[in-house]
């Protein structure tokens, strides 16, 4: 145990803890996620009133990708004084600031801007979330408040791509992306209301973060998961687009299925945890190859209503849940060092949505939702072996 995290358990011996801060955490995080991906529901109109094509409307996640990395990666160096309080009620007001700048944005510019403010909610907070909750409670209440936390996430997984399509419908992209607003308002005020003082311990950097590349299993699994939500976004960001014109589907039904997605991701998220006790590696090399191979079936079988239904409900069942397998290979190869894993993560996980939103934007631009699914599959194939060189790399560094 480190000094730092030494001193962090007295401050939690010196007072109760804070299990009223945990709930709006939770609730940013459903905020965060439903902000982040209520693009992919609302690609066709943003991009017929802004002018645009669906590709570049794809862009809006793309760039709050970008600003997460870069954000997830120096937080903690440039905000290393601050009380954490004070970082974390800032993210909050971001959140108000960016969903408000994008539903009123009158052209491509400002969307993007507010779309970059979120950016750097999602690395700040996601960062941080890990920390602050250690802060909060005890160390063996820590699971069940990070456990809450992902509730929040799992949740607006489930609602918030088919809610943006409903709400879509009937009161216009701006109006769903507003509907995040007073969301964030209560959050930022019940943080304001719940939230102690949680002043830094020591700096940290980023060199913490990088120094653990050396080490080959973590590099190669960081390119397995590099590789893996680029694959998945590369497909996921341009479902609507692809569900409408090949398809052939109206706003109802697009919702259902999105909805559709989101439950079986939930059930998956529920079961995955029995499958990765004894096996691992075998959930982490088959999810993301099975999901290859959903991608190249979406484009035999695409005009093909219920086919398509059943095969994105795989999709999510699969998808979803991958995140856990990931997280459990963190605890398992950087027990000492899981914090500076975790922001390695982040940064991985959101520089790889923003590739994978940016080359599926233009492939599909300039040659069709068959190039842009094709290549999700050639990535997904690619991640699964990565995944089995991650597992030699850990058999090679216990021997």
């Amino acid at each position: 145990m480190t000094a730092g995290t030494a001193s962090t358990r007295d401050m939690i011996a010196d007072r109760s803890p804070a299990w009223g801060a945990v709930l709006p955490m939770s609730l940013c995080c459903m905020v965060l996620v439903a902000s982040e991906f209520m693009p992919v529901s609302l690609l066709t109109p943003i991009a017929s009133d802004l002018h645009m094509t669906e590709g570049q409307a794809g862009q809006a996640i793309s760039v709050s990708g970008i600003f997460a990395v870069l954000t997830s990666l120096s937080i903690s160096g440039l905000t290393s004084r601050w009380d954490r309080r004070t970082v974390l009620l800032v993210l909050a007001l971001s959140l108000i600031v960016s969903g408000t700048v994008v539903a009123l944005a009158p052209n491509y510019t400002i969307l993007m801007l507010g779309r970059a403010v979120l950016g750097i909610a999602i690395g700040g907070f996601w960062s941080m979330s890990a920390a602050a909750v250690m802060r909060l409670v005890p160390e063996d209440s820590v699971p069940r408040a990070l456990a809450i936390l992902q509730g929040g996430t799992a949740l607006s997984s489930i609602v918030a791509a088919p809610l943006g399509s409903f709400l879509g419908g009937y009161i216009g992209w701006r109006g769903a992306f507003f509907c995040v607003v007073p969301l964030a308002a209560i959050a930022l005020v019940w943080l304001l209301a719940k939230l102690p003082s949680m002043h830094s311990d020591r700096r940290t950097g980023s060199g913490n973060v990088f120094r653990l590349l050396r080490r080959p299993v973590v590099a190669s699994g960081m390119v397995a998961i590099t590789l893996f939500f680029m694959g998945q976004f590369a497909l996921f960001t341009y479902l609507r687009p692809f569900l409408e014109m090949v398809t052939h589907v109206d706003v109802p039904t697009l919702s259902l299925i999105l909805l559709l997605l989101g439950i079986t991701g939930l059930v998956g998220t529920t079961f995955i945890g029995s499958f990765l006790t004894n096996g691992m590696y075998g959930v982490m090399i088959a999810i993301p190859l099975a999901m290859a191979g959903i991608a190249i079936a979406l484009i035999a079988f695409g005009n093909w209503l219920a086919g398509t239904a059943v095969l994105l409900g795989a999709w999510g069942l699969l998808g979803t849940p991958a995140p856990v397998a990931w997280n459990t290979w963190l605890t398992r190869t950087l027990p000492q060092d899981a914090e500076a894993g975790g922001g390695l993560m982040v940064a991985a996980i959101q520089l790889a949505i923003t590739l994978g939103a940016t080359v599926g934007g233009l492939l599909f631009d300039m040659s069709g939702y068959q190039s842009t699914f094709s290549a999700s599959a050639a990535m997904l194939a690619a991640a699964g072996l990565m995944a089995f060189m991650t597992k030699l790399a850990g058999s090679s560094a216990r021997t």
